[in-house]
């Protein structure tokens, strides 16, 4: 069986890589008999010149939500840097289990997400990092109105806290002004850092704010959902090849 190699982008927020730590205990408890490694872009050790040559087999997994800069070059780039042709799956995003997450989030930090009725009275803010990819932050969209239109929020708006607006509190003024009774903040972001504390920080008059997705086991269940997805193409190289 290949070994999956989560791909993260590093911080130096030691925040961030206790987080990818974590999750990859979560990956590693929900299939023990995988090999995960991990790799980073940038800040944090090992790279990926570091661990791709003791790798035998494996699918390269890029922790990020879009397809933005990152997924489309950075990540491709630095694996062709060092010399690797690893199958490359997709992002995380769009998902359900994504959505499952962010609930969780919300459970935990004490929002009855469980009640139809607090749901539809309930203005959620998704507050994601933001991009300079038009595309990238149409993904966003996309998935704050499938959060409505599955959960039944009263309103989901999405804030930035980087790149363009809107911010959390225009968006949380917005929320207000279409009748929520009760506001939410769920930061679509995987690990803790500058823009989940920004975000923190413009979230200080909402009734319930989430903490950042982190090491979720619908995350772990969604990086094992695309490796599954990708290795085929590992497992062809030898057909191609003889």
């Amino acid at each position: 069986m290949p070994a999956l190699l989560l791909i993260a982008h590093g911080s130096r927020d030691p925040r961030h890589a206790a987080t990818v730590a974590a999750l990859v205990g979560q990956v590693r408890a929900q299939r023990p008999a995988l090999e995960v490694a991990t790799a980073y872009l940038d800040h944090c050790a090992p790279r990926i010149p570091q661990v791709v040559g003791r790798l035998a087999e494996a699918v390269a997994v890029p922790l990020l939500l879009n397809r933005a800069f990152h997924a489309k070059h950075d990540i491709p780039a630095a694996l062709r840097a060092a010399g690797s042709s690893l199958p490359l799956a997709d992002v995380l995003g769009p998902s359900p289990l994504l959505l499952a997450a962010l609930d969780r989030r919300l459970a935990e930090a004490g929002l009855d997400v469980g009640s139809a009725a607090v749901r539809s009275r309930t203005g959620v803010v998704l507050a994601a990092a933001g991009s300079s990819d038009p595309a990238a932050d149409a993904a966003t969209r996309a998935v704050a109105a499938e959060w409505r239109r599955t959960r039944g929020w009263g309103a989901v708006e999405v804030a930035y806290a980087s790149a363009a607006g809107p911010r959390v509190p225009d968006a949380l003024a917005a929320l207000r002004a279409a009748g929520a009774t009760h506001t939410a903040v769920a930061p679509y972001l995987l690990a803790p850092g500058l823009l989940p504390d920004r975000i923190a920080a413009a979230a200080s008059d909402a009734d319930t704010v989430a903490n950042v997705l982190g090491p979720a086991p619908e995350l772990a269940a969604l990086l094992l959902e695309r490796y599954d997805r990708a290795r085929p193409a590992v497992q062809a190289v030898p057909a191609l090849t003889a």
